[in-house]
């Protein structure tokens, strides 16, 4: 029999609890409630869960705190469900530690598609070693040797691509925010250069993607960073 995933849904409004509760597969799933921060904290350390559903709005705390005091423990994945529409909200939580963001309402499809991604990352990241061969979209790399193959053609990234493109291989499927990218591939002196970024996944793209203007690799998460999607 397959384990459970356990998911902790740390959310004051009665109804999206409901809704998640009734439409997550009681086959698949294990949910626990908060109904407020302190308790979704607490609830996270005692019940060890595989993923954490946070709302940024709760009524003891905003949730980006508790993003915040989650990663200060735990590396459990985190992804925000929330009505605030504004980019710098979803910046803010991606940055406190959040691992994606779902902007309310959303579609049960997709959540169930995110939610799948963060726990794979997690298991992979807390099990064995990143596999040293990357391969979607026609794209072919070897971290170790640091080879790119684009249709069985090798292509030739300089050092800055290459780092860029590792950074978001290690980090497939979810949306690594233009502060985070510019930190660990040029330095923390760079954290709001982000025309560097720009210029260089324009550069990525028309490297690898089959169509650049149109990526399906490499996308951008608008305002926010981008995702490097492998399905």
């Amino acid at each position: 029999m397959t384990e459970k995933i356990k998911v902790l849904i740390v959310d004051d409004e009665a109804p999206i609890r409901r809704f998640l509760r009734a439409s997550l597969d009681p086959e698949q799933y294990e949910l626990i409630e908060a109904e407020n921060g302190e308790l979704g904290i607490r609830r996270t350390a005692t019940e060890n869960p595989d993923i954490v559903l946070l709302d940024l709005g709760l009524s003891d705390m905003d949730g980006v705190d508790v993003a915040k005091s989650l990663r200060e423990w735990t590396t459990v994945p985190i992804i925000v469900l929330s009505a605030r529409l504004q980019e710098r909200d979803k910046v803010a939580a991606l940055d406190a530690g959040a691992d994606d963001y779902l902007t309310k309402p959303f579609g049960l499809g997709e959540l169930l598609a995110r939610i799948r991604v963060a726990i794979r990352h997690a298991r992979r990241i807390a099990g064995e070693a990143q596999e040293p061969i990357f391969e979607a979209h026609g794209v072919k790399v070897d971290l170790s040797s640091r080879q790119v193959w684009k249709d069985g053609v090798e292509i030739h990234l300089t050092p800055i691509e290459f780092k860029l493109l590792a950074m978001l291989i290690a980090n497939s499927g979810k949306v690594v925010t233009h502060k985070m990218l510019l930190e660990r591939v040029w330095g923390p002196l760079y954290s709001e250069e982000n025309h560097y970024l720009r210029v260089y996944m324009g550069q990525l793209r028309h490297k690898l993607e089959d169509v650049p203007a149109q990526p399906k690799l490499l996308t951008t998460d608008s305002g926010i960073g981008y995702r490097l999607r492998a399905e």
